[in-house]
């Protein structure tokens, strides 16, 4: 037990000295475009909230609250106005196809029991979701992408915030400040 508590103890302080923060007071980069229909922010901003909430059910490690939240992120992907997006037909398709892929790892995550699973199948929905953003923007919102090294025994996972604050939804509390900020897109 003594050397279990001794290994978390060395993973974190590892993690922490790998741990990259913005300097106080950096703003993020300049703002960028997001030239698209208002319908179509408006309900990526409640998806977006929805995935937040995903991500908080996540840090505390509450699988009740984790399911809920991949039910509803579920249901605002499924229902994102994608005939509003003014766009050529290869990159439509591409965000179509992300929309399709999400949907189907989200059920996959409400239909697993161990929360360990179900926090890889939410790494994958955080990466198809962040490229749907670069690809579209978010109107009015800057997300934040966090980054931990010692996710899935050290390969690494990446997800979305909508502040700098340092949580870490792959450790749940052992390990909430396990978190690089790596990225920020401001619309």
């Amino acid at each position: 037990m003594r050397s279990a508590i001794f290994l978390v103890i060395i993973a974190f302080l590892a993690c922490n000295e790998s741990v990259k923060k913005e300097p106080a007071g950096t703003a993020p980069q300049e703002h960028l475009k997001a030239p698209y229909a208002a319908q179509f922010y408006d309900s990526l901003q409640v998806t977006m909230d929805a995935y937040y909430d995903l991500t908080d059910g996540f840090s505390q490690g509450n699988a009740t609250y984790v399911n809920k939240w991949a039910a509803q992120l579920k249901q605002h992907v499924d229902s994102l106005p994608l005939q509003a997006l003014q766009m050529d037909a290869v990159k439509l398709a591409a965000i179509r196809s992300a929309t399709g892929s999400i949907s189907a790892e989200l059920t996959g995550v409400l239909g697993e029991q161990d929360i360990e699973e179900k926090r890889a199948g939410f790494g994958m929905v955080s990466d198809m979701l962040y490229d749907i953003i670069q690809a579209t923007g978010l109107k009015g919102s800057t997300v934040y992408r966090q980054y931990c090294p010692m996710a899935f025994n050290d390969r690494g996972a990446y997800w979305m915030s909508k502040s700098s604050k340092l949580q870490n939804p792959f450790f749940g509390n052992g390990m909430l400040g396990c978190v690089e900020v790596t990225d920020s897109l401001s619309y």
